[in-house]
């Protein structure tokens, strides 16, 4: 299956699912290319990860993102242009 590139903008609004974050974006190590997390004085804090891999894979982790309490997650992937 073809991979491509994108980014999951992750919102955390509560603290209560951190470790269930944590875990499941360590598990998806191989299609993550970057990962940056940012504070906020609002008590919520906002996590960007650059990926690569197919749409399973990306979709896989921001399905499951996306069931925990207090977290909102939104993906955008490009399509691949170039041939390996």
């Amino acid at each position: 299956m073809e991979k491509r590139v994108g980014t999951a903008l992750i919102l955390v609004e509560s603290r209560e699912s951190i470790q269930q974050l944590n875990d499941i974006i360590s598990h998806h190590y191989q299609i993550i290319i970057a990962r940056q997390g940012l504070p906020r004085s609002t008590g919520q804090s906002v996590i960007s990860l650059v990926l690569e891999g197919t749409t399973d894979e990306i979709g896989s982790l921001t399905g499951q993102l996306g069931r925990l309490r207090g977290i909102q997650v939104k993906s955008v992937l490009l399509k691949n242009t170039q041939h390996e």
